[in-house]
């Protein structure tokens, strides 16, 4: 939110320079996140003086260009060169000297500097409007009055304002503050704290009255609930036209584009008092009636930005007796608002529901300055107010006549809430004593009224306006933020209690595993649990759908971490990081026979080169049995054993494998198919794992961990190269070596695999090496050999093995 300092001052009459006042304003709960310069003309005018033209002649060296002396007030005129066909002696110009910097309509600087034009010296720039920035015109020079002194800065002829702009990140209980007579009046109670007494000028609305009743138009709200509070008024006889500096300034000030005197007033009351307004022209209301009610669902409606859109059947709509003209509290139509031809108006100052504005702005997609107030909750004792200023105002700088009473309907008043706040609970709640007097002073700061001390505590009325302050605790919060967080003590002395945590808890699991796959040089992405419907269409299990999504590509949950991952693949791949390792932890979500299922899941990505050129190494490409030793690395490092490898179904691999253990699948993983790649535009191999977290939690608890020392003796490796039938699998020779020796086999692995034309047809060798070892001493030669005698003859039996 943005506010103006100078507009700020015409409540609240400080001298403070900004930063100041940004910091208490910081103080206060309102967070200045940034302060910015604004001036109604880029620059200021600086460097740019009144001059008199004292002599005009023709160019010696070009028929389109004039040789000028001008006076700007310092003894010696310039010679400027001109190309101003309106350039004459005599004149009074604006005069841009060397070193002053003009800008160009885009913003972009540029620096007027001494040199020469067609061989004559030129000391400056005589300027037209448009290059000072205070018009469009460029037809030739801006012409003075004849009155002014050469040398006056323009910048006091032509009153350019500066100022400087707050930008509050204002947090969505705070309503109360949404305009600068808002914040003024919480600046004034931070004043106070520190014994600054400021008087808070609100406008004046008492000179207001009815010029004549001759423009009525009756106003019906058939939905009080949504429109509790409903106000308005005519004017007819105005004029539309551009509105005056003044006003042109404070909405620029705050990255508002003027529009029309009417509307403009109507967003200047709205940054003012924080009470929306909309103006619909008189004559587009048919039969003189204004309608407050919901329409049919699938209605159609064209909004000011000429969008057509269909109607919810609990969208409020300000109607006449014909079509609808607004969606209430949130934007304008097409064909009601007020334009040059407009001359008479009706003017609605209303209250609506919050949550009935909140559902149809996000049902529509919109968020305007009016549904961002609304939405929050406005003071509903300020609509009449506020109407009253912008009539005022309207019939200040567009003249016309306030031709009706002013329509009120406002059936249920809004009373203030009774509070009792006690002494004790505000020492409780923030571990200090506050003194009770200060206690006092700030509450009527916050214009909270006392009705009655006791004592143990305070009886209050809590205005309005203060829509979020409903419980004694909101009020101690009041009371703490204007007291100032700063000023609470802190003491040496820190008591906490550490609670006693199972290593088994799932946030200890994740960061064991979280580190691990750190250190194989994996990088973990949070991707959003919402996707598109689209995504999840080739889904076998039913999504839950979003109530009220945010957007199409946000409308479902996913049901795989398959959909998110590959997203952030995709978005890496297009910016040339095609070498990944990914993890996240995450959740899936499914309905079931009516039932919502959520699960926890880690989910692995790889794709693209393991490890990169270097001097040392060649670069190694990411493959199948890469994934396969990680996924079985993490189930080592969480000391889950006996895990089984199973062929899976999941259609999304083109190729893979599962993990169980006691019947249940702990993960399954392996390469993703084309097809499911196609889908997301990715063009290059991903390989996939996911991991069931539920089950790895609940295997990791159950896991028994047996301990054994650090072996004393010495190990011992022999190898064979085994001649195999080209169907063997490694696993029928790992497990005949396990079931063969028991006692001292520690270690069997396959270090090369040869399928050479000198190798009889339908053979392959492996290398095995198996490692030995006794725990209670040294193996010997004899022992060794007999354990591989052994082996080898298991082999030969089992699989017609032979040793090469």
């Amino acid at each position: 939110m943005k506010i103006s300092y100078n507009w700020l001052k015409q409540f609240l009459h400080i001298d403070w320079d900004s930063q100041k006042t940004g910091e208490l304003l910081t103080d206060l709960g309102l967070e200045v996140e940034g302060i910015s310069r604004f001036e109604s003309v880029k620059g200021g005018l600086q460097g740019i003086v009144v001059g008199h033209v004292l002599t005009c002649e023709q160019h010696p060296n070009a028929d389109r260009l004039k040789l000028t002396t001008v006076d700007i007030g310092q003894g010696t005129p310039l010679q400027i060169v001109c190309g101003a066909p309106n350039v004459a002696a005599g004149q009074k110009v604006p005069v841009a000297t060397i070193g002053t910097t003009l800008y160009t309509k885009e913003g972009e600087a540029w620096t007027i500097k001494k040199g020469k034009i067609r061989g004559e010296e030129s000391q400056g720039m005589i300027c037209a409007e448009d290059e000072i920035g205070l018009g469009e015109g460029h037809d030739g020079i801006m012409v003075l009055n004849e009155e002014l002194v050469p040398g006056t800065p323009c910048s006091k002829v032509f009153e350019v304002e500066s100022d400087e702009v707050f930008e509050i990140g204002l947090t969505p209980n705070r309503a109360d503050a949404m305009s600068h007579f808002g914040v003024a009046r919480d600046l004034k109670a931070g004043l106070e704290q520190k014994e600054i007494q400021k008087e808070l000028v609100t406008p004046s609305t008492s000179n207001f009255s009815i010029d004549n009743r001759s423009l009525k138009i009756d106003v019906e709200v058939k939905n009080s609930q949504q429109a509790p509070r409903y106000c308005g008024l005519t004017i007819s006889n105005l004029i539309v036209q551009e509105s005056p500096d003044w006003l042109k300034n404070r909405l620029r000030s705050i990255g508002l584009s003027p529009i029309n005197n009417v509307v403009d007033v109507t967003n200047y009351v709205l940054h003012e008092l924080g009470q929306p307004l909309h103006a619909f022209d008189a004559s587009k209301i048919k039969g003189n009636k204004i309608e407050v009610k919901t329409l049919p669902a699938g209605t159609k409606f064209k909004t000011l930005d000429g969008v057509e859109r269909e109607l919810h059947e609990d969208d409020l709509m300000i109607c006449d007796t014909e079509k609808p003209m607004c969606i209430a509290g949130v934007f304008g139509g097409l064909h009601s608002g007020v334009t040059e031809h407009t001359s008479a108006i009706f003017l609605e100052s209303a209250y609506f529901d919050p949550i009935s504005i909140r559902k149809t702005a996000k049902r529509h997609g919109l968020n305007t300055d009016a549904s961002f107030r609304f939405e929050r909750g406005i003071d509903m004792n300020i609509t009449e107010y506020a109407l009253k200023r912008a009539a005022l105002l309207i019939r200040e700088i567009a003249g016309g006549y306030i031709s009706s009473e002013i329509v009120d309907l406002y059936p249920k008043k809004n009373q203030d809430r009774q509070v009792f706040l006690t002494f004790d609970k505000i020492n409780n709640l923030i571990g200090q004593e506050i003194p009770r007097d200060t206690i006092k002073s700030i509450l009527s700061s916050l214009e909270i009224r006392i009705n009655n001390v006791t004592e143990s505590g305070l009886g209050l009325t809590i205005p309005t306006y203060r829509v979020d302050v409903t419980r004694e605790v909101d009020v101690i919060e009041e009371i703490l933020r204007v007291y100032g967080y700063n000023n609470i003590g802190f003491k040496e002395k820190l008591n906490a209690s550490i609670a006693k945590s199972s290593r088994y808890e799932n946030h200890r699991i994740q960061d064991v595993i979280g580190n691990t796959l750190a250190s194989k040089g994996f990088y973990e992405i949070m991707t959003n649990s919402l996707v598109s419907s689209e995504t999840a269409s080739g889904d076998t299990v039913e999504p839950v759908q979003m109530l009220n999504p945010l957007s199409s590509d946000l409308s479902v949950l996913r049901t795989s971490m398959l959909s998110s991952g590959l997203q952030t693949v995709l978005h890496n791949h297009n910016r040339q990081k095609t070498d990944l390792k990914l993890f996240e932890f995450g959740k899936t979500y499914i309905k079931v026979g009516g039932e919502y299922q959520e699960k926890r899941h880690l989910a692995l990505f790889i794709s693209g080169e393991r490890t990169q050129d270097n001097w040392s190494t060649v670069s190694k490409k990411t493959d199948f049995f890469y994934l396969k030793g990680i996924v079985e690395s993490l189930f080592a490092r969480l000391g889950i054993k006996d895990v089984e490898t199973i062929p899976t179904s999941d259609p999304v691999f083109a190729e893979g494998l599962g993990c169980s253990k006691n019947g249940k699948v702990l993960a399954s993983y392996g390469l993703v198919g084309k097809s499911v790649l196609k889908k997301f535009d990715i063009k290059q191999e991903v390989f996939h794992a996911d991991f069931d977290w539920d089950a790895i939690l609940e295997s990791v608890v159950t896991q028994n961990i047996v301990f054994r020392e650090i072996p004393k003796f010495p190990e011992v490796t022999r190898d064979f190269a085994l001649l195999l039938d080209d169907s063997t699998s490694f696993q029928k020779v790992y497990d005949i070596a396990w079931k063969t020796e028991k006692d001292f086999l520690k270690n069997v692995n396959l270090f090369d695999v040869y399928t050479g034309g000198n190798l009889p047809k339908g053979k392959k060798s492996y290398a095995v090496s198996f490692t030995l070892s006794d725990d209670k001493k040294t193996l010997t030669d004899k022992q060794i050999d007999k354990i591989m005698g052994k082996l080898l003859s298991q082999y030969q039996k089992e699989l017609g093995a032979e040793l090469r």
